[in-house]
């Protein structure tokens, strides 16, 4: 069970179990899904009941979050619980925007206050004039609604107005905002800007080494939201370069695969898999398919001695060799289409028995193409490709309001499987600049009267996120210099 907030990132709810219950107790300003008492009972409850229980906190626990409080409830019910210790949002805010929190002659510490409460006379939690009077770091949480009042406080007991100072919004995501300004000036600069929270204020010194140490803006996708229409299984190789370089990458999976609709004709082939002179592998589906064949028969990778392997691009070539094989033949492009000239290079194709493991959406060029040259193709369906359409929804709403930057298509079936989930109005309408892994891939969105912005020079993942990365350099009303508003 994962107990959560509202800070929670969507992809560190996915690492949960499938199975495992997620409840939402997250806190916004003026209203709680579940009161404090609540969460306390729940955590107890479900503990006693036998269940592992993960109460899910954004930052430190315990650096106003409510986790002593949580803990304390834990301890007085005799449940165990260990902490996991995090990193406490100020100085992951500050460290994202380019601020140090300490820095030798600037500050030699950092307070961390809350701005939760109105800062006037009898407020009881914070000293706003010892604050004042201090020459290091303040670090505000939750103190947007309060800041013109916090600004004044800090400035009547005695703290220069003129103080750098600025407000970090949505730290440490890829649509985080810094606005910066004098101590005085903030609040007017924040309201212009419309600053909302999860927002953490920044005063002192340091906040002026922002414009030589900010480095998030730097990164060329930040800021940029892109949609990956990737199976699940495999989104990481095209979402993790990509959000490594800034971007926002929401996933919403095309396509899935799923088994053959009947297993027997894959099974048989598989049966005298030794007896091809080769198979030729397409994608790494089809390797996992064929494997997952194999071991169904209680058979390994020693069936297929005698047969040489050909595979098409480094992805699917690295899908053998974690298997222990290596390709015989793989063809300089990433294309079905330089098969048949990698093949001959290796010997006469006339009479050479070839087994084709193949997508049921894969057209017939290949095997054509084989039998032109003399081979016997034995060409069986080994796996499918099925509608998925996970988070179509929300891609659709941010389409409308022209919110995403990016679709990337790694297949002409992700290309059948998006129009089909979106819409093609949406598509061409929507502002989003659209990403093709290949030729193929490129002539199914140009049949639907869909440009692409870019085709990958590499067929591959890699390649479409460098491609991605390279048109965003090269793009000049895209540069990333930092700007405080």
């Amino acid at each position: 069970m994962v107990v959560y907030d509202r800070l929670a990132p969507e992809a560190l709810l996915a690492v949960a179990p499938p199975t495992a219950e997620r409840v939402y107790v997250g806190k916004r300003p003026g209203a709680a899904a579940m009161a404090q008492e609540a969460i306390h009972a729940l955590l107890v409850d479900r503990a006693r009941a036998g269940r592992t229980v993960v109460r899910l906190k954004g930052g430190d626990p315990f650096v106003f979050g409510r986790g002593g409080e949580e803990a304390l409830a834990l301890a007085d019910a005799g449940v165990p619980f260990e902490v996991v210790p995090g990193v406490t949002a100020a100085l992951a805010a500050a460290a994202r925007a380019g601020i140090p929190a300490t820095h030798r002659g600037l500050a030699g510490g950092v307070a961390l206050v809350t701005g939760h409460e109105a800062p006037d006379a009898s407020s009881p939690g914070v000293d706003f004039d010892a604050l004042a009077r201090w020459g290091g770091t303040v670090a505000v949480y939750m103190g947007v609604a309060n800041l013109a009042a916090i600004c004044r406080r800090l400035v009547a007991a005695g703290r220069d107005p003129a103080s750098p100072a600025a407000v970090v919004e949505r730290a440490a995501t890829p649509r985080q905002r810094v606005v910066t300004g004098d101590l005085a000036k903030l609040p007017a600069a924040a309201h212009a800007q419309h600053v909302q929270p999860p927002a953490i204020v920044f005063v002192g010194p340091v906040v002026g080494l922002r414009q030589r140490l900010a480095w998030c803006e730097r990164r060329p996708l930040f800021a940029r939201r892109i949609v990956v229409t990737r199976p699940a299984a495999r989104a990481a190789a095209l979402a993790g370069p990509l959000a490594e370089q800034g971007a926002e990458v929401i996933e919403m999976p095309a396509i899935r695969i799923e088994p053959p609709a009947s297993p027997a004709e894959l099974d048989a082939a598989v049966a005298e898999a030794g007896r091809f002179d080769w198979i030729v592998f397409t994608s790494v589906h089809a390797v996992e398919a064929l494997f997952a064949a194999l071991d169904r028969h209680g058979r390994d990778a020693r069936a297929l001695a005698g047969a040489g392997l050909c595979a098409i691009g480094p992805a699917t070539a690295a899908a053998l060799s974690a298997r222990g094989l290596r390709a015989d033949a793989q063809p300089d492009r990433a294309l079905s289409a330089a098969i048949p000239a990698a093949l001959a290079e290796r010997g006469d194709l006339a009479g050479a028995r070839i087994l084709y493991p193949r997508s049921d959406a894969a057209p017939p060029d290949l095997p054509f193409a084989l039998h032109h040259a003399g081979a016997d193709v034995r060409d069986v369906v080994a796996y499918r490709t099925v509608p998925d359409g996970r988070n179509a929804e929300r891609v659709r709403e941010l389409l409308g309001e022209r919110a995403i930057d990016w679709i990337t298509f790694t297949s002409a079936s992700t290309v059948t499987h998006t129009r089909a989930a979106v819409g093609d109005e949406l598509l061409r309408a929507g502002g989003a600049r659209l990403a093709s892994i290949g030729p193929r891939t490129s002539e199914a969105l140009r049949a639907a009267h869909l440009a692409p912005a870019v085709e990958a020079e590499t067929h591959t993942a890699a390649g479409l996120a460098a491609a991605i990365i390279e048109a965003e350099r090269a793009s000049a009303g895209f540069a990333r210099n930092p700007s405080d508003q």
